[in-house]
């Protein structure tokens, strides 16, 4: 059988790794060296997303070529990698800026262009003024640069973009078939963002002989009737013939507002255009407003205020004083909880809605769109929040996207066998500001002849974004060096898809979500026999630190001074410790704060065990047998640990070696070759290096000519005993113990139990009965 565990590749900074890094790579390194043990074919690769911004940022700032930095870097990362004692496969090593990857991430693309997912248009783009290029919605946080937190600007240049939305219910409807964190497919549904409903149309009169038709999507149409205002987005199509001429410097002013607004800004601003929509169910003039809480990109642009019945829509009408009207009639607004011009649900019976009211707000809103179907004024409609993907940047670091532009032919792509069409070495890589990347000032690399018809061309100059390489990265491991295709069919009939991916959760919407459209158009291409990339998904939490520049406990950056070299620790502790800790920290899934007093107390854990095993006073003598209470306090062990790690809980199989250690060297048990051997291979998966070592010293074993341990259920499954918990001779609690378990071992177990009882009192005594009873005298 084969196991394909596998990494989220890292992009090789010139920080290099911290501590932070080596809670996901050493938990996917339980699995891999898992699987290995029981016999599995297994790959775990590792590689390097060596284009895009971060790796072009960091050349800047050295002021080094970027070519030369990655190399820099990823060496330095590979060193690093190497003391983590992970079993990657480095003979499957790739880089996604090495010519012979990026030759096929080209094809891809290519293969987009050709069945029509790949278009170029004009765009109002989130530009970034730091990084001087162009992000996609998803690498805008809060109206900030995802990379460098720089306010986003818009502005219109010519992309590549990347038919996403064609896929969105193909999407949606995968992620009910994947065995992922729950919070991480509805992050995929929100961001996706399916909405079903219909859209009204509103008219406008401009003049006696025009109007203006403006459609408006809405999932609530019950609340038709109470719409007391129209919210349209700053750049909504029809802008500058629905601003009245008194009303365009407000305009100006709206937009240096928003400009300026950032992450903690919530207030609802805008401003009254001066012009009126008829509201084609009760003819009513309704005020049209620019606001900042309504994007060009969702519906149409253009949004029904209902104030009544809709909490963004209350707050902006309370800010500008605008009507509010109720449609349904419900037990909150006849006691209007939240006063007079609060905002309530719209779940109840029409009000205020003419021949429609009385009827149930579903029932009535479904008769006033049959109504407006009547007069072609309203459709059904299912709208998605996901937009087209915006797949190119006006920067150098990139793939060069395999397209030349000719004035007779138009867009011609270049033909499968000149690929790659391979990156330039230039002189000034920096972002020109201007919108064009540098590659178009390389007049030798940018002129070109036309595939097609032979005549002079030029290629294009956009490059592609950092996702390109790594949304089909995985389809390379299995064969890296393969020349003529990009994946080997046999190859992905038996490798993928990946088994176990393991990776950090702010990928959600970025890479996730992009690598399963990629994976998806190549099926539907034929290329692939599946068509979802990761069967099962681990998301580790970071790890936290006290940062002194900032006084809070945050996520380790080299920015906030509160890194923690795994270099230092590996030369001080060894590898084994700060593995051990990092999966001790807590539920792997959960972030965690480091604290240097934890890995100090692993650290005499593993040299308590150490020294318990090599003592050979702990060890059965030649031609004896292991006492029989040894063999079944083991395999109750042993089952324990590989079920906590089965489930993702390495935190908790840590506590039951801890336990297994002090009982049985509070017992002076002594253990056999079998089960000294057992436990070795058994705890190889979390410190190999100190297991390979004492096999080698005390077995004269390999790890890699063992086998993964199994448990006998019968042994594992003894009879445990239930010792009461007294305070003053009365019964507060009772636990669960191995029968002969002396008072050093039930003791602590007990007062973490009756804790409550213990507090501001003092113990005079502690009376404990062997397998019965422990009673805490106190005062």
């Amino acid at each position: 059988k084969k196991f394909y565990c596998l990494d989220m590749f890292p992009y090789p900074s010139g920080s290099g790794l911290h501590v932070g890094h080596w809670r996901g790579y050493v938990l996917s390194d339980i699995y891999a060296r898992m699987k290995w043990l029981q016999g599995y074919n297994v790959l775990h690769p590792m590689g390097w997303d060596a284009f895009g911004l971060p790796a072009e940022n960091d050349a800047i700032k050295k002021g080094i070529q970027p070519a030369l930095g990655t190399a820099r870097n990823i060496a330095n990362f590979k060193r690093q990698l190497e003391k983590i004692g992970a079993l990657y496969d480095w003979s499957k090593e790739i880089n996604t800026t090495d010519p012979e990857y990026y030759k096929w991430t080209q094809w891809i693309f290519l293969k987009m262009f050709q069945a029509g997912l790949a278009y170029q248009a004009e765009l109002p783009i989130n530009w970034c003024p730091s990084c001087l290029t162009g992000l996609a919605n998803e690498e805008v946080v809060n109206g900030r640069c995802e990379r460098c937190g720089t306010n986003v600007t818009q502005k219109k240049i010519r992309q590549w973009v990347l038919k996403i939305t064609q896929y969105a219910d193909k999407l949606l409807e995968g992620l009910d078939r994947l065995s992922w964190p729950e919070k991480v497919k509805l992050m995929q549904r929100n961001w996706i963002g399916k909405s079903e409903g219909a859209e009204i149309e509103f008219t406008i009169p401009i003049s006696a002989n025009r109007q203006i038709v403006m459609p408006i999507f809405t999932t609530s149409p019950e609340t038709l009737c109470g719409v007391t205002f129209i919210a349209i987005a700053h750049d909504y199509k029809n802008i500058d013939e629905l601003i009245v001429p008194e009303k365009k410097y407000e305009l100006d002013e709206f937009l240096k507002k928003l400009s300026t607004q950032n992450e903690h800004d919530t207030q609802k601003f805008g401003f009254f255009t001066g012009s009126y929509a008829i509201n084609p169910i009760n003819q009513r003039e309704i005020p049209i407003w620019v606001t900042n809480y309504v994007l060009s990109n969702y519906g149409t642009g253009a949004v029904m205020g209902v104030p009544g019945h809709d909490e963004r829509d209350n707050e902006f009408a309370n800010e500008y004083n605008l009507p509010i009207m109720y449609v349904v009639d419900n037990q909150e607004t006849r006691e209007q909880k939240n006063g007079p011009r609060g905002c309530y649900s719209y779940v109840g019976n029409l009000i205020n809605c003419g021949p429609f009211s009385g009827f149930e707000a579903k029932e009535g809103a479904q008769k006033m769109i049959n109504e407006l179907k009547k007069q072609n004024k309203a459709e059904t409609r299912v709208v998605y929040k996901l937009r087209d993907w915006i797949f190119s940047r006006q920067r150098y670091w990139g793939e060069p996207i395999p397209i030349v532009h000719c004035p007779k032919d138009g867009v011609v792509p270049v033909p499968e066998n000149e690929l790659p069409v391979v990156l330039p070495e230039v002189d000034h890589y920096q972002p020109t500001g201007t919108g064009e990347s540098p590659l178009a000032n390389i007049a030798a690399w940018v002129n070109t002849t036309c595939p097609k018809c032979g005549g002079p061309a030029k290629r294009e100059t956009n490059t592609m974004p950092q996702w390109a390489g790594s949304s089909w990265y995985f389809l390379r491991y299995p064969n890296p060096h393969l020349k003529n295709e990009p994946f080997d069919k046999k190859d992905m009939d038996y490798w993928l898809p990946v088994d176990q991916y393991v990776g950090g959760v702010e990928h959600a919407v970025l890479h996730l979500l992009y690598a399963r459209f990629y994976t998806k158009v190549l099926h539907d291409q034929g290329y692939l026999p599946f068509d979802e990339p990761f069967t099962h998904l681990f998301n580790q939490g970071m790890v936290t630190k006290y940062s002194d520049l900032s006084g809070h406990v945050e996520k380790m950056s080299k920015s906030k001074g509160n890194v923690v070299n795994p270099d230092e620790i590996v030369e001080h502790f060894g590898s084994d410790a700060l593995r051990m800790y990092i999966l001790f920290m807590g539920p792997p899934e959960l972030d965690c704060e480091w604290q240097d007093s934890g890995l100090e107390g692993i650290k005499r854990f593993l040299n308590r065990l150490w020294t318990y095993l090599v003592d050979t006073k702990n060890r059965v003598p030649a031609g004896q047998k292991e006492e029989i209470q040894v063999t079944k306090r083991f395999h109750r062990f042993l089952k324990e640990y590989q079920e906590r790690i089965a489930i993702f809980k390495p935190n908790t199989a840590i506590s039951a070696c801890m336990e297994w250690l002090n009982d049985v060297s509070s017992h002076s048990m002594k253990l056999g070759d079998e089960t000294l051997e057992k436990l070795l291979v058994a705890l190889s998966v979390l410190v190999p290096h100190i297991s390979s070592e004492l096999l080698e010293q005390l077995l004269n074993k390999e790890l890699s000519s063992c086998e993964w341990p199994t448990f006998d259920a019968q042994l594992a499954a003894f009879d445990e005993i239930m010792i009461m918990i007294q305070v003053n001779g009365k019964l507060r609690g009772e636990i669960k113990a191995v029968p002969g378990s002396g008072k050093e071992i039930v003791e602590p177990i007990a007062r973490a139990i009756i804790e409550k009882w213990l507090e501001d009192k003092k113990i005079v005594n502690v009376v404990f009965v062997p397998d019965r009873l422990i009673n805490f005298v106190i005062k």
